[in-house]
C-alpha cells in the first residue's frame, strides 16, 4: 500500500507580504474528490482530499489572483481533474498535465484550449532512469508539443545529471525545473550539478520554479539554505524564474508550513518590489500565457 499523505494547513493567514496585483502561484496540485477523481493504482503515496475549493481559498488569503495547476503523479496521465478545475476559471487558471510519449497532436490542442501550456516529466520517481537523462524521450515529447508553444516540466535532480544538463538546450521547447533544480538534501550552490543548472539557465533554454524549499534542506522555516541558491539563480536568469506555493505540500516530511509563511518568505528571497513583480507577474504571464 502506498503510504498516507499529510494534507496541508486547511487554515491559511494572511501573510505580512503583500504582493502584487496579477501574482501567479506557478505550482500547484488539485487532488480529489478522491470518490469522484481515484488515484491510480502505481501511486507511491496516498493523499486526502485537497480540492479546488479548498486551494481557492488559500489563494485568496494570501493573495494571488492567478495559478498553475500541475499534474500529480498520483493521477498518472489521468489528466480528467486538471482538465475540470481548469474550466473553472480559464482566464486566471494554467495547467501542466502529464501525457504518455505517443499522446496525439488532436489530444494537446484540446488541452490547449482547456488552459495547458506544458508537460510535466517526472524523472525522480522513474525506477528505470538508470542514472542517465532520458533524452531521446524528452526530445520525442518536445517535438510533439512545440507547434503549441508549450514547454516541458522536469522533476528532477539536478546534482544527478551534472554533465547531461547542457544537452537539453538542443530540444524543440524550453525547460522548467522544479524546487530550485530540486537538489538532494545537504548540496548547494557549489555543487556540479547546480553549477549545471547554472549554465544551461545562461542559454536562455530553461526556466526555474522557487519551490518547495523544504524539498531542499532539513532546516525549519525560513529555510535558510535555499537562500543562496535563489541568488545564484537570480543573479544568471531573473526574466525567466517564477515562484509556487507547491500547494498541498505532499509528501512533506518535516513540519507543515502555513501558506502565510511561505508567501512571507518572497520577500525573504526577493526584498525588492521589482523584482517580485517578475517572479509573480511579469515572467509567469510570458511562460504559462496570461493575457490581461
Amino acid at each position: 500500500m502506498a503510504p498516507p499523505c499529510a494534507g496541508p494547513d486547511f487554515s491559511p493567514r494572511q501573510p505580512s507580504l503583500h504582493l502584487p496585483e496579477g501574482a501567479c502561484d506557478s505550482h500547484a496540485h488539485v487532488i480529489g474528490p478522491l470518490a469522484h477523481y481515484p488515484l491510480s493504482d502505481a501511486r507511491i503515496y496516498t493523499p486526502m482530499d485537497c480540492v479546488a475549493k479548498d486551494y481557492l481559498h488559500m489563494l485568496s488569503r494570501i493573495g494571488v489572483q492567478r495559478a498553475v495547476l500541475v499534474q500529480p503523479s498520483v493521477y498518472g496521465t489521468d489528466n480528467r481533474l486538471l482538465l475540470d478545475t481548469l474550466m473553472q476559471d480559464p482566464s486566471q487558471l494554467r495547467g501542466v498535465a502529464v501525457a504518455s510519449e505517443d499522446v496525439s497532436l488532436e489530444e494537446l490542442t484540446r488541452w490547449h484550449k482547456a488552459g495547458v501550456r506544458g508537460l510535466r516529466v517526472n524523472l525522480v520517481d522513474r525506477h528505470d532512469a538508470g542514472g542517465s537523462l532520458p533524452v531521446a524521450m524528452l526530445q520525442a515529447l518536445a517535438q510533439r508539443i512545440a507547434p503549441l508553444g508549450w514547454h516541458l516540466e522536469l522533476l528532477a535532480h539536478v546534482d544527478a545529471y551534472p554533465e547531461q544538463l547542457m544537452a537539453l538546450r538542443e530540444l524543440a521547447v524550453p525547460v522548467v525545473f522544479g524546487h530550485l533544480g530540486y537538489l538532494t538534501i545537504g548540496r548547494g550552490v557549489n555543487d556540479s550539478g547546480f553549477q549545471a543548472l547554472l549554465q544551461l539557465l545562461a542559454t536562455g533554454r530553461a526556466w526555474v520554479k522557487l519551490t518547495g524549499p523544504y524539498r531542499l534542506t532539513n532546516e525549519p522555516l525560513p529555510y535558510a539554505p535555499c537562500d543562496e541558491m535563489v541568488q545564484a539563480l537570480w543573479a544568471v536568469a531573473p526574466e525567466r524564474l517564477v515562484w509556487g506555493s507547491d500547494w498541498p505540500h505532499v509528501m512533506l516530511r518535516g513540519a507543515m508550513p502555513n501558506d502565510a509563511d511561505l508567501a512571507d518568505l518572497i520577500g525573504r528571497w526577493l526584498p525588492e518590489s521589482t523584482q517580485r513583480q517578475k517572479v509573480l507577474v511579469d515572467n509567469p504571464a510570458v511562460l504559462y500565457d496570461f493575457t490581461d
